[in-house]
This record gives C-alpha cells, structure tokens and sequence, in this order.
C-alpha cells in the first residue's frame, strides 16, 4: 500500500464515526446546504413554508460588553425570521440560561440603529441534544412566556422562541427519522437524501474527505489557540508575569499577547 493509501485510509477511520450530532461534522455539512437545513427547520417547526436564504455556520455574535456565543448553525429565512440551531452532546451546555443568552444575542443582532422594535422578526434558537434533557418523553419541546390574566393564562407573542429537540426520540414520523440520521455515522443508512448527500461527500469522496480532515485539523489548531489566549488573558489580569514571560509561557507571539492586553474582555 502506498503513502497516499494509507493516508486515506486513515483519514476515512477518523471520519467514520462523524455523525450530525457532532457540531463541528454539522456546521461543516450544513454550510451553505440550503436544502438541508430547510428541511431541518420544516420537521422541527411542523411548517412546508420556510425558504432559507442565508446559512453561516460557527458565526460569532457579540453583545455590546463584549460577550459573545458562536453559532453552530445561524439562517435566515425568506420573511426575515432567524433561526439558529446549535447542537449539544452535554446536557449542561443545553441549559435555560444558555438558551436566554442565545436568544438575547440573536435579538440584538437582527435589531439594527433606526428600527422600529415593533418590526422585529422572530428569533428561534433551536437546541437538538443528544439525550432527553427535560426528560419529558417527546420528540419536541416549545418554550414560550405567557402572560396570567386572572385564571388564564395568554401567550405573550413577543417573538423569541425557543426549542429543544430530543436526540434520543426514534418514533416513527419525521422528528424520529431525523433523530435517527443525526445519530447515523453510515450516509447510506441515513433517511434524507439532504443530509446523505453532505455527509456521504465529506465521508466517501477523495477530495471531500480530504477537505473534511483539513477542516477538523484547522478547528483543533483554533481550539488549541483560543485556549492560549484565554489562558494568557487570566495572566495579563493576574499581573504577575511580563507580556513576554505569557507570551513564551503560552506559545503564543508578542503582537497577540499585546492585542489581548488592550482587549482582555472579549476573551473573558
């Protein structure tokens, strides 16, 4: 077997695992697939009328003190409505207060200088976790505020929602064959032909998988470099080391060090 062989052969035992439950395989395969993710949306939502016209996946938002949530998943459809899809294996990255800053993020996102607030699209931040986190037995959880008037109780039509997808539901309507082929590592066993066709690609083509193994090799070498800089933004507010001392200590160049010197927050 020659060098190239065998690199391919192991760079297909690397991926086959990869399921769409893996935000880094998701965001990948649903990158500008359009078709995809409509149909991701229409099964979740229960509606035939969404018309994605943009799709960004690992975008970064940022609130106005520097906070920020990186989107696995961020469209937007035809009426302006946003949606972002973020997948989560842990259940505590699924958690209420997750989902609010999410949500709150998206809002000041859409809202631009000048608009009426009466305008504003609806926001949909749609977490699909790998276990049942509300333990609630059902394929789909819609959460929504409501107002108590005397014994009732009156939707509060404010426009944010947010949703919870259980990724262990195996019913058999499309929520439970959409589970099936986030959970599925083989394309050829998955239910749509939307989502085979991204994930047979960046699996059994040459230069698909070559170019999936690039991607996961580039988003390591980010992790591994965020981590740095978190690191050396604890440093630079410890004060006890010299610029160059954290910039040696965490592999990271000067320039950068001095950057996050002016910047620590975004960081924090």
């Amino acid at each position: 077997m020659s060098t190239t062989e065998q690199v391919h052969k192991q760079d297909l035992e690397r991926l086959k695992p990869l399921r769409y439950m893996d935000d880094d395989f998701i965001t990948v395969c649903l990158a500008d697939n359009f078709e995809g993710v409509e149909l991701i949306l229409r099964i979740i939502l229960g509606r035939e009328d969404i018309k994605i016209k943009s799709v960004r996946t690992q975008e970064p938002l940022k609130n106005l003190q520097g906070r920020s949530a990186i989107l696995d998943v961020h469209a937007v459809d035809s009426t302006g409505k946003e949606f972002d899809i973020e997948i989560q294996r842990s259940d505590a990255g699924a958690g209420a207060k997750r989902a609010r800053h999410n949500s709150s993020l998206l809002d000041a996102h859409i809202l631009k200088p000048g608009d009426d607030t009466e305008n504003i699209p609806d926001s949909y931040v749609i977490f699909i976790t790998e276990n049942d986190v509300m333990q609630g037995n059902q394929q789909v959880y819609t959460v929504e505020r409501y107002v108590n008037i005397r014994e009732k109780k009156v939707l509060f039509d404010d426009g944010p929602h947010i949703i919870y997808v259980n990724g262990k539901y195996r019913g058999n309507d499309e929520a439970g064959k959409l589970m099936h082929d986030f959970s599925c590592t083989n394309p050829d066993d998955m239910n749509y032909e939307a989502l085979a066709k991204r994930a047979r690609y960046f699996k059994q083509d040459g230069k698909g998988v070559a170019a999936m193994c690039k991607i996961m090799e580039d988003m390591r070498n980010k992790a591994e470099q965020n981590k740095a800089k978190r690191t050396a933004v604890h440093l630079i507010k410890s004060g006890k080391m010299t610029l160059d001392e954290i910039a040696e200590a965490t592999e990271l160049s000067l320039d950068i060090v001095k950057e996050l010197e002016d910047q620590p927050m975004h960081l924090a």
